[in-house]
């Protein structure tokens, strides 16, 4: 049996990390049993989320997940696609991974407000005394990270411009298709639902969240695959704008 290690449901997401969303759609798609756990950054392979015990093979990062479940299971995620829409489909992939991920991170890690809404619940098991020691280290961590990327080094309006920029072109390829590459689900929208989904959080205050609600097309379509994959989440399914900061229920990396 496959486990799937997360963070656990959150935010009114399946996990509040994009990358194991991404992991556990991929898994829905090929149809193979498994089931979701905990997991521990300290003991996690490459120290970050997801990773896959299957049958004692581990498997960090939800690309090599994916690779594996195709190998060993004999699953073609991306079957009836071209060579060249295969390529499409990567660097669309790649731009939310290395793109808008960090526009994501820095919405709900730096602006105040945002870690109160959400991250700041991280830290709950953290002995009071002190936890708020450790939560300014790992916000450090987090600052230094985007700095290092490049994307915090500019100024909120062009962080913004280059998060709307991915969004918009997100839309502008789905455009009318109710899949992203077509009429049928491929690897791709694992990634494209997983981090729409994070665009849209609304337990979250943020630009990209408007700038992701302006799009009617991406709202339909994470309404698409959450009926699809997340029945569970009646809030995904209906994917409407949500009020200002509303946390969604609890049924409903990094």
């Amino acid at each position: 049996m496959i486990t799937l290690y997360g963070f656990g449901p959150a935010f009114g997401l399946p996990d509040p990390s994009p990358f194991v969303t991404k992991a556990e759609t991929l898994l829905k798609m090929a149809g193979v049993p498994y089931r979701t756990a905990l997991g521990n950054l300290r003991k996690a392979p490459k120290g970050k989320l997801p990773y896959m015990d299957d049958d004692g093979a581990v498997i960090a990062d939800s690309t090599f997940i994916r690779w594996h479940i195709e190998k060993k299971y004999g699953v073609e995620l991306d079957r009836g696609l071209s060579d060249e829409q295969r390529a499409v489909a990567w660097a669309f992939e790649k731009m939310a991974e290395e793109h808008l991920y960090w526009a994501l991170v820095h919405a709900r890690w730096v602006d105040d407000a945002n870690f109160d809404r959400g991250p700041r619940q991280f830290f709950a098991s953290v002995p009071a005394p002190a936890r708020p020691l450790v939560i300014a280290m790992v916000r450090r961590g987090v600052r230094r990270a985007l700095h290092a990327q490049g994307l915090s080094r500019h100024t909120p309006d062009e962080l913004l411009r280059l998060g709307r920029r991915s969004i918009d072109a997100l839309a502008d390829h789905l455009g009318g298709k109710p899949f992203f590459m077509g009429p049928l689900p491929t690897a791709v929208d694992a990634t494209v639902f997983a981090f729409v989904c994070s665009a849209l959080c609304p337990q979250f205050v943020t630009p990209l969240r408007t700038a992701a609600e302006h799009h009617d097309n991406l709202r339909r379509y994470v309404g698409r695959m959450a009926a699809r994959y997340y029945p569970g989440y009646p809030d995904l399914a209906g994917a409407k704008p949500a009020e200002a900061g509303r946390p969604l229920p609890e049924t409903l990396r990094a």
